[in-house]
């Protein structure tokens, strides 16, 4: 398997790709800006994207999806509760003060369990909202397990909630009730920073003691 991550765009989100070496299927998550440096990986490992999929809509995470469906024509992905957040990318970018993305249409609505299969890689998904209302993490079984938790979990901290249609007691059940459920040494990368360990956050992450 094969696992890049390149933090892109101002406020260096963590677009992740992830390919089946065998088939040289992959997926990409989180494309927020800079499609010209995924397009360079897909390129080097001569890789096909199966799927793009964003975590949730806010706009450091979805600004490249409209560009890298150009170049890739792979459906885009997202959980429909956050369609709002998507449809609102010139009001999102007036409030950080960049350039309007366009916007490309959503192929598919994933929802809490469905699957995505590309190559003999999976996904799970687990609708874990609180940051957004269709914020997900993605959890890849198997000998390369990892959660991609988006900007639910982080490394010491966990997402903002004061966005809108953020929740931080939602926020704080979904990593309760879907996160912390998975083994010490599950490896996770969030959407922004350094990866850490399931285990490594239920002991020491402050915003965790309590749950």
């Amino acid at each position: 398997m094969l696992h890049e991550i390149l933090p892109v765009g101002i406020l260096a989100c963590n677009c992740s790709v992830v390919a089946d070496d065998a088939t040289k299927e992959a997926i990409v998550i989180d494309p927020g800006d800079e499609v010209e440096r995924v397009q360079k990986i897909l390129t080097r490992h001569d890789l096909k994207v199966r799927y793009i999929i964003a975590t949730h809509a806010h706009i450091d995470h979805v600004g490249g999806l409209k560009r890298l469906h150009e170049t890739t024509r792979a459906p885009v992905l997202m959980h429909e509760a956050d369609l709002p957040l998507y449809e609102n990318l010139a009001r999102q970018a007036a409030w950080l003060g960049v350039e309007i993305p366009g916007a490309v249409e959503v192929d598919q609505f994933l929802k809490e369990g469905d699957r995505l299969r590309w190559g003999a890689l999976s996904l799970e998904v687990l609708h874990t909202p609180g940051h957004s209302p269709g914020s997900l993490s993605l959890y890849l079984p198997g000998e390369n397990a990892r959660i991609f938790a988006g900007d639910t979990l982080f490394q010491g901290s966990i997402g903002r909630s004061d966005l809108w249609g953020g929740s931080h007691q939602q926020l704080l059940r979904s990593i309760h009730d879907k996160l912390l459920l998975f083994p010490d040494e599950t490896p996770v990368f969030p959407g922004h920073g350094l990866s850490t360990t399931i285990g490594h956050e239920r002991e020491s992450n402050p915003f965790l003691q309590d749950l």
